[in-house]
């Protein structure tokens, strides 16, 4: 491979009531100054050489590609759901896998607080995709206030990508205790809407078989969620490509 505007609803409720619903992830109290905390995200490919059931009765894995992770302290930091893409860089991400001009853009962005790329997958030893069984990671510091969003491209695709909703997660509670725990459930499968959509893992002008960068019939939609219905395409689930877990420093367990 080269290179709604609302919160989740999960993402705010207390602790007590994800745990009675079996959610993995809430919010914790932790050690250290309340005011500043660091985190460290995980994001697993849990595809299997399977996920992908095409049409021509072969399947396929589904690898996410390098990516960018902006924490932000005003809402929709890299796109607005229902609204054209930018053209500050989220096109080379969710079509080519490329984060580069994206994470030049956001640095004098206002409302961005820190940001940064995830390119190399643990254990490997030069940029690339998350193959299946791989994971990128990435560590930050942030306060209350203040959320996190990151994005990835399903590389599989014409031009979508992988990321929380528009708003960001929201890393703190108004108690200020910290988001832990597994949190792909707030994780989405978007549409850029910049390159018209090909099947998944089959299209000629889909990463892992186009000729060139940018290559494909271009578009001019808005950013929204995948639709299977619209598409006419089978998507998998994000739980059956991507575990994300976020995991602050000095988080206290039940047992402590």
């Amino acid at each position: 491979m080269s290179r709604s505007s609302m919160w989740p609803l999960a993402a705010l409720l207390a602790p007590a009531l994800l745990q009675a619903q079996g959610v993995a992830f809430g919010y914790v109290p932790h050690t250290g100054p309340a005011h500043r905390t660091t985190f460290t995200v995980r994001i697993e490919n849990v595809s299997t050489a399977t996920t992908l059931k095409l049409s021509n009765l072969q399947t396929a894995p589904a690898p996410n590609a390098p990516g960018l992770w902006v924490v932000h302290a005003e809402p929709e930091p890299l796109f607005a759901a229902g609204a054209k893409d930018r053209a500050r860089g989220l096109e080379p991400l969710a079509e080519d896998g490329n984060p580069a001009v994206l994470a030049g853009a956001v640095k004098s962005q206002r409302g961005i607080v820190a940001s940064g790329t995830f390119t190399i997958p643990i254990g490997d030893a030069m940029p690339g995709p998350a193959l299946p069984g791989k994971a990128y990671e990435f560590t930050f510091t942030a306060e209350p206030g203040q959320q996190l969003t990151f994005a990835t491209m399903f590389g599989q695709s014409n031009d979508l990508f992988f990321a929380p909703g528009d708003r960001g997660i929201k890393l703190f509670d108004s108690k200020g205790d910290v988001m832990s725990g597994d949190i792909t459930s707030l994780i989405y499968l978007w549409d850029a809407g910049t390159e018209v959509n090909q099947e998944p893992g089959l299209g000629p002008d889909q990463a892992p078989r186009q000729k060139a960068p940018n290559t494909g019939a271009s578009e001019r939609k808005p950013v929204r969620l995948v639709n299977d219905v619209r598409d006419g395409f089978a998507y998998p689930k994000v739980s059956e490509v991507l575990r994300v877990t976020i995991t602050p420093a000095g988080a206290m367990t039940a047992m402590d």
